[in-house]
């Protein structure tokens, strides 16, 4: 009797629902809810798919149209947008990721640093706004438009144009899971290595790139929510216990970000072990 092999669905990233029909309110059933689904996702996967019904179709096609318009100024205007921060301002022309460039603005909470970095790059006003550029695949029908890398932030938030190309990496079997968003509205949330770290090891910081095909070109919208200066990482002592040894020293953020930024950084498997593990 011959034997047949079953088809094995693509794994995929969990999508938890934050539309509500009424305000979410602490301790109800529906936070519980969610709760557990978002501790569960950032436990496995270190990552999963917000989505939100409640943003307009419009809003977000002016954001990519404004993006757009930001990314074809000329480069001696995207280099107006300057920071002393590593990878802050605008990023490009990396001769490994030719495919790459982005334009960052720190306190992008606070609306006059935004207006003060909008006003650099257009002196007559642009009233929208926004973030990242992986050009399409130039050479052959893949190409790399970011290395595998985790990032090193608390939590990063993501927005892409629709255009495919991020993946992460599962943490059971080293598989790399396509992020394909099941609706227009939903956001990616990332943990990074100082959440991490802070929950010590509690939660899975992913390792994730961007793989670009020749189809379009994509931009994404990112929120990396990050320590303030100063302010030191260090794992709450309800957060380490004999089965949870300590994993990290206390560090200063901003100081191991510029370790990150250094040659040995950039070409460490893991920087923040590297940098401060126990």
């Amino acid at each position: 009797m011959g034997s047949e092999t079953a088809a094995v669905a693509p794994l995929k990233i969990p999508l938890i629902d934050f539309t509500q029909t009424s305000p979410l309110k602490h301790g109800s059933r529906e936070w519980d809810s969610l709760k557990s689904q978002v501790r569960e996702a950032v436990e496995e996967y270190g990552c999963f798919e917000a989505s939100f019904d409640e943003i307009p179709a419009d809003s977000l096609s002016a954001v990519f149209k404004s993006v757009k318009e930001l990314f074809d100024l000329p480069l001696e205007t995207k280099l107006k947008n300057t920071s002393k921060k590593p990878l802050h301002g605008y990023v490009g022309q990396y001769p490994i990721l030719p495919l790459y460039e982005s334009m960052g603005i720190e306190d992008a909470d606070v609306l006059e640093k935004v207006d003060g970095s909008t006003k650099s790059l257009w002196s007559h006003g642009n009233p929208a706004f926004r973030m990242m550029k992986y050009k399409a695949a130039q050479t052959c029908d893949e190409e790399q438009g970011m290395h595998p890398h985790t990032d090193k932030d608390m939590i990063t938030i993501l927005y892409q144009n629709g255009v495919d190309g991020l993946e992460v990496k599962n943490k059971a079997d080293g598989q790399w899971i396509k992020c394909q968003f099941s609706r227009p509205t939903s956001f990616l949330v990332l943990v990074g290595d100082s959440l991490y770290a802070w929950l010590n090891g509690r939660v899975h910081s992913p390792v994730h790139r961007v793989t670009m095909s020749r189809s379009e070109t994509r931009y994404s919208l990112g929120l990396f929510v990050v320590p303030k200066a100063g302010y030191v990482v260090k794992a709450p002592d309800e957060m380490v216990d004999e089965q949870h040894p300590l994993l990290f020293k206390p560090y200063d953020f901003v100081e191991f970000f510029k370790f990150y930024d250094t040659e040995a950084g950039q070409k460490s498997a893991n920087a923040l072990r590297e940098y401060c593990g126990v």
